[in-house]
């Protein structure tokens, strides 16, 4: 009898343990927007017309970054970033994005945030759009593509060779997701469909003819081709919502969970869903803003019918900054990319410095702000530092913890000398301390001019003191050659680093 009172004894406090363990570390979701501007948030620009009630509250409860930046100007290298800690420019695809069609940018071995989470008890998952290449399977004629380099990543693969009754061979599941529901790409980029755990949640039976091509890529604007019969884009942005609570309510206190929830809003198509048309003082761009707002809102409020909210990091931020142009500036008298010059795909701060908001109750100080220059690659590291996992796999070239100034015992993130940014057209630009480094003249991205080639005698590059300029309009590039040998050499080595 003693013996199997001890035996019981033993198996309820390893239980206890092994519950204490998991309930130890809280749940993370990484909700990223889609083309959302700096200045589009009403708590980093109280000038907007754009409602954001439920983002603003939850930078009230929690952290406010005023200095962070995707490491691209548009979409698909970001999200690898995000996913990898590295840099997209050591990438498969260095400069621009997949397509719908194409093939797995994130190799099988990387290491990625999920993958890390996993292996340390967290159930993983991914709700949204991925934009990180799919495993198409290819028909049999087409089948020795597949070991040509690039086939896939440099263009996408051909529709006419894909075997469209087929499953995945490589999806975000492989890449450490417990479970997946994704849109391929973005909204506006055939093949309109939903893909789950590697299977078309629909088949591919569908034609779309596209809507709007001369919209100059705004509206409801998307391009023509494959879709499911049954997909609806006015209902896409409320269907990840519910998925994504459905995913926390089937979650349990025994493991922590981490969401990855990439929503497709406000890129295009703009497409607002009936009750929110209208609502905004900025169009279509606006109410589809506002829809996005309530979706994180949505998600806020099932965390805390769940009394999950005190043991969650909720992280918000945008892939990069906003299609914005000028005449809509002027039309709807409206800064989406608040007081920064440019827009999506620049090297410009516009391009690139996006909102970021971190709640963790009891971890972070309700309604602070941070000064702390970030990106969004730092997210790997972080989250190494919080599961205490040392693995030199996870240690990867361009990550660094954000966990001191998350906590408040530093304002500045260790061991981050610099933040490296690229634009859509590939021009690199680096930022240390105020000083900032483009190399290359014009926008780089979407801005026009996006190239100007350099007249005699005047440097090739643009540098800017963003403490004293801000909006970068004055390069200081020819008085200050020293700062710029000193920035490029900085470059250089940052672009040679390997992981350790």
């Amino acid at each position: 009898m003693i013996k199997l009172f001890l035996l019981w004894a033993l198996l309820i406090f390893n239980g206890s343990s092994i519950f204490a363990q998991y309930t130890s570390k809280p749940n993370i979701i990484y909700i990223l927007a889609d083309d959302l501007g700096y200045g589009d948030v009403k708590v980093y620009n109280k000038n907007s017309k754009i409602a954001t009630p439920n983002i603003d509250k939850l930078a009230m409860q929690g952290m406010r970054f005023t200095d962070a930046h995707s490491t691209s100007g548009v979409c698909t290298p970001t999200r690898y970033s995000v996913m990898t800690g590295r840099y997209p420019w050591r990438s498969q695809k260095p400069v621009g994005v997949l397509n719908g069609f194409s093939r797995p940018l994130i190799e099988n071995d990387r290491a990625t945030v999920a993958s890390l989470l996993k292996e340390n008890g967290y159930n993983t998952g991914v709700i949204g759009k991925w934009h990180l290449g799919l495993g198409w399977t290819p028909k049999r004629e087409y089948a020795h593509l597949l070991s040509n380099k690039g086939y896939g990543i440099d263009n996408e693969m051909n529709p006419d060779h894909v075997d469209l009754t087929k499953g995945m061979t490589v999806s975000p599941n492989t890449n450490g997701f417990d479970y997946s529901y994704v849109l391929p790409a973005s909204l506006d980029m055939q093949p309109y469909c939903y893909v789950e755990n590697g299977q078309l949640a629909s088949p591919l039976t569908a034609m779309t003819p596209g809507n709007k091509p001369d919209s100059g890529y705004a509206g409801a604007f998307w391009r023509g081709g494959w879709m499911s019969p049954d997909f609806d884009f006015f209902d896409v942005i409320p269907g990840f919502t519910r998925k994504a609570n459905e995913f926390i309510r089937k979650q349990t206190k025994e493991k922590p969970f981490f969401l990855y929830l990439p929503i497709p809003a406000p890129h295009t198509p703009w497409v607002p869903a009936t009750q929110f048309r209208g609502k905004s003082k900025v169009g279509e761009y606006g109410d589809f803003t506002e829809q996005l707002d309530a979706s994180v809102g949505m998600i806020l409020k099932t965390l805390d019918s769940m009394k999950l909210s005190e043991n969650t990091i909720v992280i918000f931020t945008s892939d990069n900054g906003p299609y914005w142009r000028e005449d809509y500036i002027n039309k709807y008298q409206h800064q989406s990319a608040g007081p920064w010059r440019g827009m999506k795909g620049d090297a410009y701060e516009g391009g690139h410095r996006v909102p970021f908001i971190v709640r963790w109750p009891g971890k972070i100080k309700p309604g602070t702000i941070s000064h702390a220059t970030t990106s969004h690659a730092n997210l790997l590291a972080t989250a190494a530092e919080l599961v205490n996992n040392q693995d030199p796999h996870y240690q990867v070239e361009d990550s660094y913890s954000l966990m001191g100034v998350w906590k408040g015992t530093s304002p500045t993130i260790k061991g981050q000398e610099a933040v490296v940014h690229h634009s859509s057209n590939g021009f690199y630009a680096i930022r240390k301390g105020d000083w900032k480094l483009i190399v290359g003249l014009g926008s780089g991205g979407f801005t026009v001019p996006k190239l100007i080639q350099p007249k005699n005698g005047e440097p090739g590059v643009q540098l800017y003191n963003l403490r004293s300029d801000p909006h970068e309009d004055k390069n200081m590039a020819s008085l200050h050659p020293e700062i710029v040998k000193e920035l490029m050499e900085k470059l250089e080595q940052i672009k040679q680093s390997k992981q350790p």
